[in-house]
């Protein structure tokens, strides 16, 4: 009886040698199919978190426990506080709130953009996790 299956040595540094009867291009495809997989690496993306700067305290705790698990997971952060009509006149209320995500982040993080002002209207920081 041919059932159309083969004779493969699946560990050949083995003493003895392993051998299992099975269908030899199924094996083939799995094992490309693994290594495709494990070659695969992580994409590293730059993860965007607004804030204005009358955010509330929960609401920025809320957002640093989003961005600590970006960090984690190998992602970059950029926090962006834009300011509105009246609250371009509190820059310094912007600045204090990312020196304190800053803070709260530098176990997982490193800054790669201190806080500065762009386009009139943001101020963004941009974190990067630790090597």
């Amino acid at each position: 009886m041919d059932a159309g299956l083969d004779l493969v040595e699946v560990a050949p540094n083995e003493r003895p040698p392993v051998c299992r009867i099975m269908d030899y291009g199924k094996f083939k495809y799995e094992q490309k199919r693994k290594a495709a997989n494990s070659a695969k690496q992580h994409q590293v993306q730059l993860k965007e978190i607004r804030l204005r700067p009358k955010t509330g305290e929960h609401d920025i705790d809320f957002k640093v426990k989003q961005a600590r698990e970006f960090l984690v997971h190998k992602d970059k952060v950029k926090f962006n506080v834009q300011f509105k009509g009246r609250e371009n006149a509190h820059h310094d209320r912007g600045r204090e709130m990312l020196a304190s995500i800053i803070e709260q982040l530098q176990d997982v993080s490193k800054v790669e953009k201190t806080p500065s002002m762009e386009g009139g209207r943001n101020m963004t920081a941009v974190l990067s996790p630790k090597a």
